[in-house]
């Protein structure tokens, strides 16, 4: 049986036994998700909330941005507090208080340390008890608790309208005046975080610590709340509990043995090979189809979108400092914080998947040299139909946000609130259509080569192609919950978005071309670059698939599922440790002939795709996988440290190459300024350099120090959030910002040169490009 054979065969089984798990995992959490009650009831029998209270609340949540405007159970913006945390500590401090009133003080911290304990020690067990009963869906709470909930509901009442009292607090939050003017909503509110912060402190049933520790006589067994004891809380009790700590250490055992098994791997397999590269560049006198001509717009499009992000990101960040201006101007009235969040996360995804798009489009008919009846068509027609999901999805979450559409339109055509997965249901089927149009269009440009005689390339397409079918079928993960579907569920499926569709099948994807782009150049024997593309599939899937799991830790997730997700998210990092074999072997491929001076700049970039694959997906990836590092910075700036130079670094970088490789072939012929694509590469890797280590990976290690000698909610808190330190580290983030806008702008011009001021030159050689 020969390599790639088997190969194929040990794919399929991983992906098998990968999804098989991934599935039985998702079936646990729905197990363990906690319950939404279906009254909260004192106990004298006073109702304080109802699920229908909690599911409003929730809906009202989502309208006004959900996740974009602070963040639910550590997941979503870094500004506003996490409402659960900030919930749970105002709450606990609360019947502090009032027990504290009771002895004669004015409050808890005027107590003498002594009568703190003893207050602590009684408040742990109230506020930690699981009071759910089963059978008639009810909360019950203690009465004391009952007063102290309806003080913190007014705070939040206050703060999501236009109360005076909190205005200060509002600019704090970069929030608007009058988030939520409806004031039944803002109750409705205030139930949804009530439940968030009690699925948080509350013991979930079950084995006793929900560890296989053996018991000791006379000490009561320890529980986990329903987040697994996150947020920490000194107040109530919440530390990580010993799985966290016993999984941790396993995941740097799993790290360490999968480096040392890869590095005896590539030592045994790792030979050169001597190949005589072409005289010429084989693409040279590329064909370009009517239909590859029309990719040209896709192009376009991406560098608007990316022109956009980077000016929506600005104002991001700039509201952390001044709150609810730029610059003096009242912008929040207009673009509140979590609208540009919104676009600037989504408009992130959309550019780098509408570069992937256009390259699948491209590089389809360009490798089976098929042209389809139609194929023009049908790429304007997606086109036109990405424009039209843009602007619709857009126009809707502005409308949510602004509170003129109404919740009961919300969900089909406002703003879901989830993070990555904002906009309404409406547009995701209208782009999950759209996929499948676009799998539909490269599928049949490349079904030539897939039916075909056996070729040495056939594998590799056919992987391309497997990846494109998934990129195309795994979005409808985005269609597996409800509007009302519970949040545990929710995440679940939004993170087989985020992560397979988004860090999986797209990684898949590029890495097909990539060497299907070099065995056309010639550089790469297709037998060699078969082997090793499916390899470096097998390897990355397989902590890929399960790795997933690593974002599920504190939503309601058992223990066997937190193990799991620790074990497999640090074999993700484990090719990673290797890539700076790739990022030579692809230097190498740059310098093979003169030639491939026509590809210096994308060549480049492709490196710099495996420098970031290893500090922003690999070192600051694994940074925040362990279930204990993540126990402590779930949200904190560390967390968009890792987010910015993974997405745009290792996914972003790769964008730019594929389009440089597919304007090689659209306007090969003219004379490439590479002037300009040196400002963009060095000014974009700078950029995102001084951005990553000025701002993001100082504030998130104070904002750790913080949250580990203080408790969660203190780093996410205004009075933290507000020192003059914090605010110098944002305002050094206008370097960074400066440099990287510089890139995005040099590249621009440089796309806009080929068409609008075109120079063609003479080919010598196979050579198009003078270097100057």
């Amino acid at each position: 049986m020969g390599n790639t054979r088997k190969l194929w065969l040990g794919l399929a089984a991983l992906l098998i036994v990968s999804f098989g798990v991934l599935l039985w995992a998702g079936g646990e959490i729905f197990r363990a998700a906690p319950p939404v009650p279906e009254r909260v009831v004192s106990e004298s029998g006073q109702v304080i909330y109802t699920r229908a209270d909690i599911e409003k609340g929730r809906q009202v949540w989502q309208s006004i941005g959900g996740m974009q405007l602070g963040s639910i159970w550590g997941h979503g913006g870094y500004v506003a507090p996490d409402w659960s945390a900030d919930w749970l500590h105002r709450e606990a401090l609360g019947v502090l208080d009032i027990w504290a009133r009771q002895e004669g003080a004015a409050n808890f911290h005027a107590l003498t340390p002594d009568k703190q304990g003893m207050l602590q020690a009684r408040l742990q067990p109230m506020m930690r008890k699981n009071t759910y009963d089963p059978a008639t869906g009810t909360i019950t709470l203690d009465e004391d608790r009952v007063a102290a909930i309806s003080n913190v509901a007014a705070h939040y009442e206050s703060l999501f309208g236009n109360d005076p009292a909190t205005a200060s607090l509002r600019e704090a939050y970069a929030m608007k005046n009058d988030t939520i003017p409806d004031a039944d909503h803002r109750r409705a509110l205030t139930a949804f975080f009530w439940w968030t912060a009690w699925a948080a402190t509350t013991e979930r049933g079950g084995a006793a610590g929900d560890t296989l520790a053996p018991s000791q006589p006379g000490v009561v067994d320890k529980r986990v709340t329903y987040t697994n004891n996150w947020p920490g809380e000194p107040l109530v009790g919440n530390t990580p509990p010993p799985s966290l700590w016993v999984w941790s250490a396993f995941s740097v055992l799993f790290l360490l043995a999968g480096i040392g098994l890869l590095g005896w791997h590539h030592a045994r397999t790792h030979q050169e090979e001597h190949h005589t590269f072409p005289a010429s560049d084989p693409l040279a006198t590329l064909r370009v189809t009517p239909s590859m001509r029309a990719t040209a717009k896709y192009f376009w499009v991406v560098l608007a979108l990316f022109l956009v992000q980077i000016l929506l990101g600005a104002i991001t960040a700039h509201y952390q400092v001044e709150g609810q201006e730029a610059y003096g101007l009242a912008l929040s009235e207009v673009l509140p914080y979590s609208i540009t969040r919104t676009w600037h996360t989504q408009l992130a995804v959309l550019w780098i998947a509408v570069a992937w798009l256009g390259t699948g489009l491209y590089i389809a008919p360009a490798l089976s040299g098929h042209e389809p009846k139609f194929q023009r068509l049908g790429v304007n027609f997606l086109f036109v139909c990405l424009l039209i999901i843009v602007v619709g999805s857009f126009a809707g979450q502005w409308l949510a946000v602004m509170q003129k559409l109404g919740l009961e339109h919300n969900f089909w055509f406002g703003h879901q609130g989830w993070e990555y997965a904002d906009m309404g249901r409406f547009w995701q089927w209208f782009l999950f259509i759209g996929l499948l149009l676009w799998l539909t269009l490269v599928g049949r440009a490349l079904w030539p080569v897939l039916r075909g005689p056996k070729s040495d390339t056939k594998s590799i397409v056919g992987l391309m192609f497997l990846s494109t079918v998934a990129i195309g079928l795994f979005f409808a993960s985005a269609l597996m919950w409800g509007e009302h579907t519970h949040i545990s569920e929710v995440e679940y499926w939004r993170w087989w978005l985020v992560h397979l569709w988004v860090e999986g099948f797209f990684e898949v994807f590029a890495a097909a071309v990539m060497s299907l782009i070099f065995v056309r150049l010639g550089l790469i024997r297709a037998h060699t670059a078969t082997v090793a593309v499916l390899f470096a599939t097998v390897i990355f899937l397989a902590g890929g698939v399960l790795g997933t799991l690593h974002h599920l830790y504190f939503v309601g997730t058992p223990t066997a599922v937190v193990a799991l997700g620790a074990s497999f998210s640090a074999l993700e990092v484990v090719p990673l440790a290797y890539i700076g074999f790739e990022a030579y072997h692809t230097y190498k491929l740059g310098k093979a002939t003169p030639w491939m001076v026509r590809y210096k700049w994308p060549i480049l970039f492709f490196i710099a795709v495996s420098f970031w694959n290893l500090v922003g997906a690999g070192l600051f990836g694994f940074l925040i996988n362990p279930p204990l590092s993540l126990y402590y910075m779930q949200g904190l700036n560390l967390t968009p440290l890792h987010g910015h130079t993974a997405l745009f670094g290792v996914y972003g970088m790769l964008g730019i190459a594929l389009v440089l490789f597919s304007l090689r072939g659209l306007r090969g012929q003219m004379r490439w300024d590479t002037q300009a694509l040196k400002v963009s590469f060095w000014s974009l890797n700078i950029g995102l350099a001084l951005m990553a280590l000025l701002t993001l990976l100082p504030l998130g290690t104070l904002q750790l120090l913080a949250a580990i000698e203080h408790g969660y909610w203190y780093a996410r808190s205004a009075d933290f959030m507000q020192k003059p330190i914090v605010d110098m580290l944002v305002w050094l983030r206008v370097p960074g910002d400066t440099v990287f806008a510089i890139g995005a702008l040099a590249l621009t011009w440089f796309v806009a040169r080929l068409w609008i001021f075109p120079r063609r030159e003479t080919v010598t050689g196979g050579v198009t490009e003078t270097e100057r």
